[in-house]
């Protein structure tokens, strides 16, 4: 009873840093690219007054959270050293940091994460599920919480061949076997998401797959976070060719993954997302 009640606990309320987030309704994390190179088109690169205008702007159309990322997670990418990122993100942050919502910082380096934890970050969105060496004691000795993503090989490499017996079914347990690993770290579950991945080493059919099968990997126990905003899967469907015409595309898959479960989206085009939501909520809420 009380591993159900815990259970029950994590998926209601996310403890991310100082600040407590209710579930009851689904959650829009608003996205701030840092990079130059962007698959979406709305990287700002090394232009922190353009950075922050973004994030402000994320933040007046209604995010719930902003997303900081300063290295490029697209098929193909390169890593960047951990000065570069840093010096991406922490001016930015630091600007943020006050607002009064939470801030996650997207990035798989623990020098990384211990950083951007000590600059004010409420969240460490790793892609890698805290599988570096390091990952999970930095985390685990904060109180920020962590989204656990699913991802089959690594950026440059990804899309060259993904294979799955049972798509659903291997990411599901991966991340099962994550947020153990968590918990064996003394990370409380009320600090956990679990992202399927669409798009980090999938197909077009793995990523529909997935994502009409969301409601599988409720039994993880955590909440779901879906990021499915712009990306090529969506592009697949319509013959929109570039990030920025996938707008309409991106609120409806939005809308689908919360209606399968997910409790928070991670978009680039909050505006349109919060009043799609807005009518599913009234749909359903009232």
């Amino acid at each position: 009873m009380v591993a159900e009640a815990t259970c029950a606990a994590a998926m209601t309320l996310l403890h991310c840093g100082p600040f407590r987030l209710s579930l009851a309704r689904p959650l829009i994390m608003g996205i701030v690219n840092l990079t130059p190179d962007s698959f979406s088109g709305d990287g700002v690169g090394g232009d922190v007054a353009t950075a922050i205008a973004h994030a402000a702007a994320q933040r007046d159309a209604g995010a719930d959270l902003l997303d900081l990322g300063a290295e490029s997670s697209r098929p193909g990418a390169a890593p960047v050293p951990a000065e570069v990122e840093l010096a991406r993100l922490l001016p930015v942050l630091h600007a943020v940091r006050d607002w009064g919502l939470p801030i996650s910082v997207d990035t798989a380096k623990p020098e990384v994460m211990r950083a951007v934890i000590d600059a004010g970050a409420a969240m460490i969105n790793d892609i890698t599920a805290l599988q570096t060496p390091g990952a999970l004691d930095v985390v685990a000795a904060s109180d920020a919480a962590v989204c656990l993503m699913h991802m089959q090989g690594e950026p440059r490499t990804m899309q060259a061949n993904p294979h799955y017996n049972d798509v659903t079914q291997e990411v599901r347990d991966f991340l099962a076997a994550r947020v153990a690993a968590c918990a064996a770290a003394g990370i409380a579950r009320e600090r956990l998401l679990i992202d399927p991945g669409f798009g980090f080493g999938k197909t077009v059919e793995h990523n529909y797959t997935l994502l009409r099968e969301l409601q599988r990997l409720e039994d993880v126990g955590v909440p779901i976070l879906a990021g499915l905003s712009r990306k090529s899967l969506l592009g697949a469907v319509t013959g929109q060719p570039n990030g920025a015409a996938r707008v309409h595309a991106s609120v409806a898959a939005a809308v689908l993954a919360v209606e399968l479960g997910a409790r928070i989206v991670r978009v680039h085009d909050v505006a349109a997302t919060r009043d799609a939501l807005a009518v599913w909520s009234a749909m359903h809420l009232h």
